[in-house]
């Protein structure tokens, strides 16, 4: 497995955003148009952990163009997920939703009192919530009943809930009940 975790920034080095637009250029540079739309290939949109250890193509198989992918702190179904999937669903043809939550998550080791702290610090109080929680199974069924029943989507009969597992790369179906 290649990656970045010994990049080290010493005084004389660039920033690691300039690592990456230098990565970019590289990129770029190679770059054919594949001629896609942004419809995905597959109807379906992939709502994940933004955690660094998840990566979504590989571990579920898929290609450039198949999905949309939806991430934020602990792949919870926020207004802002709903958002995004109401313009999956609505403008870009999307019919199925895979939630993805995973064993050893950041937001289990969190409380709401997450936000009482930051406004003593930066003396105003976040208007979202921190969706920490405990148990990660009834985690994944909360968003799951939160896609369900909102009223902006078009295609909730197909919405599905898994943990990944972190050391094994598998993923666990969540029972919705």
């Amino acid at each position: 497995m290649s990656t970045s975790a010994s990049f080290t920034e010493g005084p004389d080095d660039p920033t690691v955003i300039d690592r990456l637009v230098s990565a970019n250029q590289r990129y770029a540079a190679g770059f054919e148009d594949p001629g896609m739309d942004a419809r995905p290939v597959l109807h379906v949109a992939v709502v994940a952990c933004m955690d660094a250890r998840l990566d979504l193509h590989d571990a579920l198989g898929l290609e450039l163009g198949d999905c949309h992918t939806i991430r934020n702190a602990g792949g919870v179904v926020t207004d802002d997920v709903i958002r995004s999937l109401t313009i999956s669903q609505r403008a870009l043809g999307t019919r199925s939703v895979i939630l993805i939550h995973h064993t050893n998550c950041g937001l289990e080791s969190l409380t709401e009192d997450f936000r009482h702290e930051l406004e003593d610090e930066v003396g105003q109080r976040p208007s979202w919530a921190v969706e920490a929680f405990r148990d990660v199974d009834q985690d994944v069924r909360q968003s799951m009943q939160r896609v369900r029943t909102s009223p902006f989507l078009l295609h909730t009969d197909d919405v599905r809930g898994f943990v990944f597992d972190v050391t094994q790369g598998l993923l666990r179906e969540i029972d919705p009940a």
